[in-house]
């Protein structure tokens, strides 16, 4: 091993097709990116004569004192003159076969670049977990007599007293510590996060033999594999009966089966197959078990009638030839996933994929299952080790899955075979050859933001890298636009785009003001296509949405967190047999428990912010919980000020609404969907197949309610307290407040039955209120962007954040006027701080921040971002932010 330097030439790997066995015979040398963090440019290592590496190989290299996953690059005629040939190492292993395309690679780079992030951890986001692994020095306790021989002696003298005497207080701590855990046995890391100065008492234990320390290996992903049965030999004539039952078994299941099935089908032991084996009546070989996520079995779905709107948006989404850019604004129930499905249809047939991105998990299960449905399942006939698969495969792709599910799932990818990938933000790496389409849905929600770790991408951003890269088109779903991709119509429209723009719907579901151009025409000048969904399908109207003034229900004596208006719904629900969705900005009972007495709330020790009332079940000790660290402690019964007994819970959470749910309304059967009932896998599709199977007449929820979710037998929404969304200190907040309730809105009324909405605030008169209520998208737009204009916020104006956190609350605040008084020698921004977070401390780090404000046309000319880091001591950690969407 030994570094070059990254600028002596561009970063290049091998294209499909090309011949590597000459470059393999002929270069013995590679230059790899390793994992490792502090690293920088590429590295040499020596290529062993056994290991056919090819560039854009997963490798398993030697690094200083451990083993750490690499990315062959390119291969070396001969290594740089400069570099000692005795000190290259070699490559310890292949860890995964396969290389980027030139224009994937491409795509790493601009994010790396763009997001001023080094380009290894740009690659660890790309790559499914465990494919990339690091070995980790570990510190263990040595036991008994023979483990040490050299210090045997000594360990069988050895007692406390001597034990106090010849070692510093700082190895005597290492030592409790190690001693209180069963298996004797840290990581290096965790002793020094817990122990300062660890290291040096580390070195005194391991003089004295008290202490190992070695080094783990890299815990890395492999193929699962098992063990499978095959017949060979179907004749019988010198088998015993047990034999022949064991034969006759794998003859009716096709000839194959795996072992532990066969055995268990059998009640036999394996000792029997070895028998069989010997006879050579069967083989027993290792397979590969593919760890994908496997949905229900699903009937079989057909291509819908569509609607004029939905057919002009699908003809010109098909007429794309190459890379263009298609906002398609649809109202809710419109039938955008409609659109989507025969949009991809032929593009299957061609031999090409599909990415689908969606921003939660939670809308991941029943996406899929239309798209399984729709292009059909089959179940090969012939051996019992072969599973369902689909005719086009349709994967899904998202943190909750197994690092195993997420690497075989990725491995499939690779393969070439016409595809669909559904999946969360992370999923626009997904690493699809042929890629013939990408659609973003729900395009507005800001989960498709990465805030940390980094790099801190937005997946909008990638994926229109990745369409214009891939040569292919890229479609953006919403019912409320971000005001990024609206501005972005609106400036193509003034730049001379000819019938580009339509104008969104209106109310009553009409068009104003269409281009009086043809279909064919529109954006075909810029590559942007605004597409206007604006009626429901089957001509159903958008639902009424009622504005509940909670100040006056207080005036007339309602004291209740649900208006006379929403109980009177709530009543009716079961009387029609119908079903409701209740939407809480916040999960949890209360938001804050406070002292009636003397004022005192409850926080949280680690972050400056309150501590959360959860419910668990009646009975059980109440708890406050911390929303940022996850601290737990139980409800006090007396207040830690004055020790009042007179503690209040103020705020209602999803458990509290529960809660007051069943006592007011004991016949309504409900299910909680939040992110506390949702923890398990699996649990976002059982409790919305319960609810669509008719086993809970409410689903009470927060954000996860208002995305895509499609449930025709919702006729009522109510939105229990609109105020949460609205008074944020965040310029986006009046923005965010109008998409999470119009979206939520949209659930209502979406099958055969009308829809109700009921909106319950305090602040009827708010501009986002009257916006929601009329359905009116162009009013809000346009009075909001006046508003960024003025101030010259994002889409007028570009943001950078840089994020510092510090254990030390003086180390954090000096850094952060250090960076920004080397900034502002900078010329063509503006800099706003340094000033401490609005949550100053989490997790007992403290936060400060710096804003930049910039103009929209490109990033600012800056200083190396390196050196910026550069500036930063050790103790604080620094993120760049670019286009954030939370500076809170």
């Amino acid at each position: 091993m030994y570094i070059n330097d990254v600028n002596l030439s561009p970063l290049v790997v091998a294209e499909p097709g090309e011949s590597y066995q000459s470059q393999t015979n002929l270069n013995r040398w590679i230059e790899v990116l390793v994992d490792c963090p502090g690293s920088t440019g590429l590295f040499t290592y020596r290529s062993p004569a056994q290991l056919e590496i090819k560039p854009g190989d997963i490798l398993s290299v030697p690094f200083g004192a451990q083993q750490v996953g690499a990315i062959a690059i390119r291969f070396l005629a001969q290594p740089n003159i400069d570099l000692p040939l005795e000190k290259i190492r070699e490559v310890e292993d292949i860890v995964s076969v396969g290389f980027f395309p030139s224009a994937y690679w491409e795509l790493l780079n601009r994010v790396a670049a763009y997001y001023y992030t080094p380009l290894i951890q740009v690659i660890r986001v790309a790559l499914p977990p465990g494919l990339l692994g690091r070995s980790q020095r570990r510190i263990r306790l040595v036991r008994g007599e023979g483990e040490q021989k050299n210090n045997s002696k000594f360990q069988n003298t050895l007692t406390p007293p001597l034990v106090s005497s010849l070692v510093t207080p700082t190895a005597r701590q290492i030592l409790e510590l190690l001693q209180a855990q069963p298996a004797g046995d840290y990581s290096f890391a965790y002793i020094q996060q817990k122990i300062k100065s660890a290291y040096r008492g580390i070195r005194e234990l391991v003089r004295f033999g008290l202490v190992q320390s070695y080094l783990e290996p890299p815990r890395l992903t492999r193929p699962k594999l098992q063990k499978a049965i095959i017949l060979i030999d179907a004749t019988d004539s010198d088998l015993t009966t047990r034999q022949r039952e064991i034969v006759e078994v794998l003859r009716r299941r096709g000839g194959e089966l795996w072992q532990s099935e066969l055995l268990q089908i059998c009640n036999a032991s394996s000792s029997i197959l070895k028998t069989l084996v010997q006879k050579g009546y069967i083989v027993i070989e290792e397979r590969e078990v593919l760890r994908t996520e496997q949905g229900p079995a699903l009937a079989g779905d057909r291509a819908k009638s569509l609607t004029a709107a939905q057919a002009n948006a699908l003809a010109i989404i098909q007429s794309i030839d190459g890379f263009a850019e298609v906002l398609l604004h649809g109202v809710t129930g419109s039938g955008k996933t409609e659109v989507y499905l025969q949009a991809i249809a032929p593009l299957l047939n061609q031999g090409k994929s599909a990415l689908v991105l969606v921003p939660e998990i939670g809308l991941t299960p029943q996406l899929t299952d239309r798209f399984r449905a729709r292009f059909g399942m089959a179940v090969a006939s012939t051996g019992g080790t072969r599973a369902r698969r689909s005719l086009y495969k349709v994967s899904v792709y998202h943190s909750a899955l197994s690092d195993g599910e997420r690497y075989d799932t990725w491995r499939q990818m690779l393969t070439g075979e016409p595809q669909v990938v559904i999946g969360t933000r992370s999923a626009v790496f997904a690493p699809l050859p042929n890629l013939g389409l990408i659609i973003l849905d729900e395009e507005h929600d800001s989960s498709f933001k990465q805030d940390s770790p980094i790099p801190t991408y937005h997946a909008r951003t990638v994926a229109q890298w990745r369409a214009e890269l891939e040569n292919c088109p890229l479609v953006l779903g919403s019912a409320t636009p971000s005001l990024e991709s609206w501005v972005s119509v609106r400036r193509q429209e003034e730049q001379g785009g000819r019938g580009l723009r339509q104008e969104p719907p209106t109310r009553d579901g009409g068009a104003e003001g269409q281009g009086s151009r043809g279909a064919g025409e529109q954006g075909k000048q810029n590559s942007l296509y605004y597409l206007s969904l604006p009626e429901r399908i089957y001509s159903r109207p958008l639902p009424p949405i009622e504005i509940v003034d909670m100040r006056l229900e207080l005036q007339q004596g309602n004291r209740s967190i649900f208006s006379r208006a929403l109980q009177e719904a709530l009543e009716q629900l079961q009387e029609r047999q119908q079903q409701g969705i209740l939407f809480i900005h916040r999960r949890g009972h209360s938001t804050f428990v406070s002292c009636r007495s003397c004022g005192y709330v409850l926080e949280c020790p680690h972050c400056d912010v309150s501590l959360s009332y959860h419910h668990t079940e009646e009975g059980a000790p109440q708890l406050l919980r911390c929303h940022y660290c996850n601290y737990t402690r139980s409800h006090p019964k007396f207040c830690p000020d004055c020790s009042s007994p007179y503690l209040k819970f103020f705020g209602s959470g999803t458990q509290r609404v529960a809660q007051e749910l069943a006592r007011q309304f004991p016949q309504l059967r409900l299910i909680r969907f939040d992110s506390d009932t949702t923890r398990n896998k699996g649990a976002h599709r059982t409790l919305l197949t319960q609810f669509a199977n008719g086993e809970a007449d409410l689903l009470v929820g927060t954000q996860m309610l208002t995305k895509g979710l499609d449930l025709p037998q919702v006729t009522l929404v109510g939105v229990v307290a609109a105020d949460g969304l609205l008074h944020l200190s965040d310029y986006r907040a009046s923005e965010r407040a109008f998409q999470t309730l119009t979206q939520v809105a949209g659930r209502a009324g979406r099958g055969e039955d009308p829809g109700r909405v009921i909106v319950q605030t305090y602040t009827p008169e708010h501009q986002v209120i009257e916006a929601v209520r009329s359905h009116d998208y162009q009013s809000f737009s346009q009075v909001e962007l006046e508003q960024r204009q003025a101030l010259n916020y994002p889409p007028y104006g570009r943001l950078i954040l840089l994020r510092l956190s510090s254990l030390d609350p003086i180390q954090v605040q000096n850094a952060a006027q250090i960076i920004a008084t080397a900034l502002s020698a900078e010329d063509g921004f503006e800099i706003l701080g340094p000033a401490p977070a609005s949550i100053l401390r989490v997790a007992n780090r403290y936060r400060w921040q710096i804003l930049i404000k910039f103009a929209p046309d490109a990033l600012p000319q800056l200083p190396d971002w390196e050196e910026v880091r550069d500036l930063c001591p050790p103790s604080v950690s620094l993120t760049i932010d670019v286009d954030p969407l939370n500076i809170m």
